[in-house]
């Protein structure tokens, strides 16, 4: 098993959260996220994969391609207010994605993956971006982990909302999801406060949140 053998998994566990009956039913409800609707929500659950096969369909660039943890330590979107304009468009571009309703966001999601069930076995691990994030690129297999992590967090979060069970994802899948939690909880908080998270619940400090 590879991690895009992962992503495609924990993104059909998504796609499988997303049709269910009662995110249809809520869907204009407010959701668990502040400033998120379930529509929204569910959007930027599928946004996870959707973008990715135009990503791949791009030539190379000529982009600096960086490691993961680098890419969050210039992205820095973890230490912006709900408010600022970069969490303002995710939302935006959340409710875009929805904006046909749930089923046709759940075929596009299907669409998308069975594309990439094809494709991405194949791909050469090449650099890919995002154009707001700024002048450079990770390799693919790490932006992979990256939306490991994502699809696992969101789900969660819709599951929550619509007031379902959080679906379980393998056990290969929370691992790559909490050790990338766990290395940008390190970028804020003291390496001893998570020792003590996971080892010492007398001393576990209150907070030790990756963004």
């Amino acid at each position: 098993m590879t991690i895009r053998d992962d992503f495609l998994t924990s993104a059909r566990i998504a796609l499988d959260l997303l049709r269910d009956p009662q995110v249809a039913a809520q869907w204009t409800e407010p959701s668990a996220l502040a400033e998120y609707r379930v529509s929204g929500l569910a959007g930027h659950l599928a946004y996870q994969a959707l973008p990715l096969p135009t990503m791949l369909s791009l030539p190379l660039g000529d982009e600096e391609v960086v490691p993961l943890m680098e890419h969050y330590k210039r992205a820095n979107w973890t230490e912006l207010d709900i408010d600022s304009q970069m969490h303002t468009n995710i939302r935006a571009g959340g409710e875009k994605l929805a904006a046909e309703g749930p089923e046709a966001l759940g075929n596009r999601f299907e669409q998308t993956l069975d594309e990439l069930e094809k494709t991405l076995p194949g791909v050469e691990n090449r650099g890919v971006r995002m154009p707001h994030w700024g002048p450079w690129a990770v390799a693919l297999d790490e932006y992979l982990v990256s939306r490991v992590m994502e699809l696992v967090v969101h789900a969660d979060d819709l599951a929550v909302s619509v007031g379902v069970d959080t679906p379980e994802f393998p056990r290969r899948v929370n691992e790559t999801a909490i050790d990338l939690l766990t290395r940008m909880s390190l970028n804020r908080h003291k390496a001893i406060d998570l020792v003590r998270a996971l080892s010492r619940k007398e001393r576990a400090p209150q907070d030790i949140t990756a963004f």
